[in-house]
């Protein structure tokens, strides 16, 4: 199974659709939304085509192969208008003999771990940063920001396939690898 997983889309249509496209482009099975999908947040500009309502219709049509968890600018009223499960505050997936914990990045990240055992991965938005890095055994992913990267980073997303995660810009280049 091929996931597409991103982060951040923060109300952007432009993205929003940049997004699919890639998802279509890399014939992913399944999309993981690491939270933040409508609203930009107080400490966030507006990212270009801000337009929420434009980003629930195109997700509504991907809703079926959707898999998101809750970030820190998602609410219940955000849930009330879009047709996937988006509040939950984690999932837990198999990587191999590994597991992967996805979270939005707000509560559990690098600087305060989920209880994860030696191997697994946790992965995490928020921060609008690409990273791979591994502390206290334990390696920690970000795919950074669908609409508004952070530190000189790009507009991207990451795959996973065979244990093997891509970070990716829109235009299909790699930027970074790592074998789980």
């Amino acid at each position: 199974m091929k996931w597409l997983i991103a982060s951040d889309i923060h109300g952007s249509a432009k993205y929003a659709r940049e997004l699919l496209s890639a998802f279509d482009r890399e014939h992913a099975d399944r999309l993981l939304l690491l939270g933040d999908i409508l609203y930009h947040g107080p400490r966030n500009d507006l990212p270009e085509e801000y337009a929420p309502k434009a980003v629930i219709a195109l997700l509504s049509a991907y809703a079926p192969r959707i898999l998101c968890v809750r970030g820190n600018c998602d609410t219940e009223v955000d849930q009330m208008v879009l047709p996937f499960p988006i509040l939950a505050d984690y999932a837990v997936l198999p990587v191999g003999s590994r597991l992967l914990y996805a979270t939005h990045g707000h509560v559990y990240n690098g600087s305060h771990l989920p209880p994860l055992q030696q191997g697994d991965i946790l992965l995490h938005g928020h921060t609008h940063v690409p990273l791979c890095d591994v502390r206290e055994d334990v390696t920690i992913l970000n795919p950074g920001s669908t609409s508004i990267p952070k530190e000189d980073s790009w507009h991207g997303c990451m795959t996973l396939k065979d244990g093997l995660f891509r970070w990716m810009d829109f235009d299909g280049t790699c930027r970074m690898e790592y074998r789980a």
